[in-house]
């Protein structure tokens, strides 16, 4: 368990050395170093050319910092613990930069602890968020940038997660066709809160490895021990990389790495998403022995495996990553979405279409339609066409019935429905069922709110 010193602490800047907003300053053109940045394409990383100093003065040049403010704005984001929002804490920075950059070169900056935030889980568990300062979002990003192309190179190609140009779809892409080849049974390694258990001394040990700048580790070993403010009491941390920081995903793949080093050596089938990780072989015989490999290496990294939902197991009855295998006609392998979150699926869609409520039908599409939109683009790789026709039908069966209700009386059913169009006999049956609204939307009804009507209120098809 993490071991934590509490202590009473202010909910506003704190935990800054030397910085106060109400401080005028020089101009910010002092911002500028030396160092002239090259602009990586599709990463918008920067790094600084050979002997022109080292990565922490590039991070701090005024062009990576103007990249990273970009992507710290587009990202947009909660207030930290300061409760300074991105528009206030562009003011401040006007102002104080040129002293927050001094401190951060001399080594002296101490980071604000993060703000605790639980985000409720499907399965009604919470995942911990640690929300930085916009501040600190906008340093991180800085050393991100310079970072990521001198150390994501040496990743792992069966590293799929938060990596320049890979997602999550590559790793499911990798899994089938490991499965294709005949590797299908699984070793399904779930690690317990790795982002919670993280070891301060190893992580820092690994980077030292990769980054030989002593001012960029001394800057990440301060934003691990940033403390975590919850309820106004702020938490001393000693191990973990709270989720939230542009740096943690960068940090986690750096410690996880060594074990994907191990396998790669080894030969084996695997794929990993952040802390997912699928190794695929030829018997279970063989996934006994990568699941006791696997334990040895994360001990070592002093992790945990969540025994509970790891398991030694045939390809085609485990999850990963939201998606499941199936073996179409021909012994094809594909995809589909996994029980799970097709059931999770369908309670928010059934959330946001529950009869009560008060709304109009253009207020429940309008809150629907991102959803369903986002979902599509995640679960888009799924290779069930059935299925999503299904569920199609399912949704505009569920808006008729909204509809209905909303129409109440049989008067106003005849007369809406005489409006778009409806023949008379249909109007009259329908509105002669003014209390049945499931029943009475999956028939005649369909005849008039078509599947064009939901087309043209902007209703996502998932078909």
């Amino acid at each position: 368990m993490q071991s934590c010193k509490v202590m009473r602490q202010m909910p506003v800047q704190a935990g800054r050395a030397g910085m106060g907003f109400g401080e005028a300053g020089p101009e910010t053109a002092s911002d500028e170093t030396a160092s002239t940045l090259h602009e990586h394409p599709g990463t918008g990383s920067a790094k600084s050319k050979e002997g022109t100093g080292g990565l922490l003065e590039a991070a701090l040049t005024r062009q990576n910092l103007q990249t990273a403010w970009k992507r710290v704005k587009a990202n947009k984001g909660a207030a930290g613990v300061d409760g300074l929002d991105i528009e206030q804490t562009a003011q401040a920075i006007r102002t104080n930069w040129p002293h927050i950059r001094k401190e951060l070169l001399a080594g002296r900056y101490r980071p604000s602890p993060v703000r605790k935030v639980l985000i409720p889980k499907p399965d009604g568990s919470q995942r911990e968020l640690g929300i930085p300062t916009v501040l600190d979002r906008l340093i991180q990003q800085a050393l991100l940038q310079v970072l990521q192309p001198q150390i994501d190179p040496t990743f792992s190609k069966h590293s799929h997660g938060f990596r320049p140009g890979r997602r999550a779809h590559d790793a499911v892409k990798a899994a089938r066709g490991y499965v294709q080849s005949g590797k299908r049974v699984v070793v399904d390694v779930d690690l317990a809160k790795f982002f919670d258990r993280v070891n301060h001394d190893i992580l820092i040990d690994r980077m030292r490895k990769r980054v030989q700048d002593a001012g960029v580790i001394r800057l990440i070993r301060a934003y691990l021990n940033a403390g975590i403010m919850d309820g106004g009491m702020m938490s001393e941390r000693h191990m973990g990389t709270p989720q939230g920081g542009p740096l943690s995903p960068l940090l986690a793949n750096v410690l996880l790495d060594e074990v994907d080093k191990v396998l790669e050596a080894r030969g084996y089938s695997f794929a990993r998403y952040a802390d997912d990780c699928n190794v695929y072989v030829g018997s279970r015989q063989a996934g006994e022995r990568v699941m006791a490999l696997l334990r040895k290496l994360y001990a070592g990294l002093k992790l945990q495996i969540n025994e509970a939902k790891s398991a030694v197991a045939s390809a085609f009855g485990r999850k990963f990553l939201g998606y499941s295998l199936w073996v179409a006609k021909g012994k094809e392998v594909k995809c589909k979405v996994a029980e799970k979150p097709m059931h999770d699926f369908k309670a928010r869609v059934r959330q946001f279409t529950r009869r009560s409520g008060g709304r109009s039908m253009e207020q429940v599409v309008a809150t629907l339609r991102p959803y369903l939109l986002g979902w599509k683009a995640y679960f888009g790789m799924a290779q069930t066409p059935r299925v999503w026709l299904g569920l199609d039908e399912w949704l505009r069966h569920r808006l008729r019935a909204i509809q209905l209700k909303q129409w109440k009386r049989s008067k106003t059913m005849y007369r809406e429905l005489r409006a778009q169009g409806a023949t008379e006999s249909v109007a009259r049956q329908v509105a002669g069922n003014c209390r049945c609204w499931w029943r009475n939307s999956d028939r005649l009804l369909k005849t008039v709110m078509t599947i064009a009507y939901f087309d043209r209120m902007g209703v996502p098809r998932l078909s």
